[in-house]
């Protein structure tokens, strides 16, 4: 795992693949608790049986479910060890190009996509895969923001 103790060793890695998550498989507790928690209950989230004569033939995980999993697969690949507080700034861009099947395995590959300086201290631009075991097209692509306070 990479550890970066300094905001100019985050700079320094612009452009460098960090690593991959290892796989988390997503169950169905999961996606439930997460149409719970979100009150997106529609039915090819949480209702098997109807799922199963649907387009996917099961239950699939939500999209931002599958983007949510970012900051504990993110633990797996770095750390950011760094002085000052670190805020999620947001999103530039995201998309979920293919399913995930619930009972389907997942990980996540983080790339350092760019730093830039800013008033309060660096805005930290993080490029993710999240990939589906034995599917050719990723579950999500997304570029994070993160402030990094001086």
């Amino acid at each position: 795992m990479r550890v970066f103790t300094s905001l100019d060793e985050v700079e320094a890695a612009t452009g460098e693949a960090l690593g991959t998550s290892d796989w988390l498989t997503i169950d169905q507790e999961r996606v439930d608790t997460f149409a719970a928690a979100t009150g997106d209950d529609q039915w090819i989230h949480v209702d098997v049986a109807r799922a199963t004569e649907g387009p996917f033939g099961g239950t699939i995980a939500h999209g931002y479910l599958t983007l949510s999993l970012l900051p504990v697969l993110g633990t797996q690949v770095f750390s950011l060890d760094t002085p000052g507080a670190r805020i999620n700034y947001g999103l530039n861009k995201v998309r979920f190009p293919h399913p995930v099947l619930v009972g389907s395995r997942v990980r996540a590959h983080a790339e350092v996509a760019g730093v830039v300086d800013v008033p309060a201290g660096r805005q930290l631009t993080l490029r993710w895969t999240v990939e589906i075991e034995d599917v050719d097209k990723p579950a999500c692509v997304a570029e994070t923001v993160v402030l990094l306070l001086a």
